[in-house]
């Protein structure tokens, strides 16, 4: 089963980053606390500004009102004494959010191949995630295939040829317009008869509004059940953190045609915000697998929400 711990120095060097770039810009990530509170004295005032920040974050409105009222409950009770009784019932409150997203990836030797579907918008990083996920598993002793389903751009079948090379993991394509459910039907079948671990299928990613790509992700779907009638076993939205509520739109968009059962999501050192995740986990309850700043390898990490938590509250303080 996937599982493998991270090497403590890298999971360290990845925190640090995160840290690091997603405490960039001016919003409520970077907005010292203290300043809700000059005088120390934490009230409905201070909650107000607060509840400002976090809407003008990505934290939407919903999500900032579950939040707020938390919070509201324990000024009532008299336990946000101070800004840093502040910082922990902030905290709490957002890792009350996140912890029921933290659900690592699993992928049981029961199933072979273990197709994991990846979909998303055009630019949100999806092959590039694909790339990545290949590495990881054979790093972790895994063999890889991958499956160029976005035959609508030639660029993005060149793209996953390119870090099928890079990883050493071979990858079925055909010809640029062919039929993406035929070349992942073909795919499942090589992969099959080569006894491989996983499968990686990259799908087009045209805008969530046309229901066209839809209708071709559910295709696909049908498709490769047919073969394997708990296939696809793992459906991932790649997500572009600095979408803001885009990024949540999308989200809704394809769980409700698809039904989701994971979530990556990249790019957050672009954006100073992040808060866009809490709304997502909010909203959708679907597990967050991988958390993504940056275009190398060890910028792709597992999510942990505590970390991420953490990593959001962390401006002002060392390390």
């Amino acid at each position: 089963m996937f599982g493998k711990k991270e090497k403590p120095a890298e999971r360290e060097g990845f925190i640090k980053r995160l840290r690091a770039r997603i405490n960039r810009g001016d919003s409520w990530l970077t907005y010292d606390l203290a300043n809700l509170a000059p005088g120390g004295t934490i009230d409905e005032d201070a909650l107000d500004e607060l509840e400002s920040l976090l809407v003008m974050a990505d934290v939407g409105i919903e999500t900032t009102t579950r939040i707020i009222e938390n919070l509201q409950d324990s000024l009532a009770r008299k336990e946000l004494k101070d800004v840093e009784s502040l910082r922990q019932g902030l905290r709490r409150s957002l890792v009350d959010i996140l912890d029921p997203v933290e659900q690592p990836l699993e992928i049981g030797a029961e199933h072979r191949p273990f197709v994991i579907l990846m979909v998303g918008v055009n630019g949100a990083g999806k092959t590039t995630t694909i790339g990545k996920l290949a590495r990881r598993f054979r790093d972790q002793g895994k063999s890889v295939m991958l499956a160029a389903g976005d035959t609508f751009r030639a660029a993005a079948v060149e793209q996953l040829q390119a870090w099928g090379e890079r990883n050493d993991v071979p990858v079925i394509a055909q010809q640029s317009g062919a039929d993406p459910a035929a070349v992942i039907f073909d795919a499942w079948d090589a992969a099959r008869a080569r006894g491989i671990d996983v499968l990686l299928a990259d799908t087009a990613g045209r805008l969530q509004n046309q229901q066209g790509l839809m209708d071709e992700l559910a295709k696909i779907r049908r498709v490769i059940a047919r073969r394997d009638e708990q296939a696809p076993h793992e459906i991932m939205l790649v997500l572009d953190a600095s979408q803001g509520q885009n990024a949540l739109v999308q989200a809704q968009k394809f769980h409700d045609a698809l039904g989701l059962t994971g979530i990556t999501v990249t790019k957050l050192d672009g954006s100073a915000k992040g808060g866009i995740l809490l709304a997502i986990a909010n909203a959708l309850q679907v597990p967050v697998r991988y958390i993504g700043i940056g275009e190398s390898l060890d910028d792709m990490q597992p999510f942990v929400a505590a970390e991420f938590v953490d990593a959001l509250l962390a401006s002002g303080r060392k390390g």
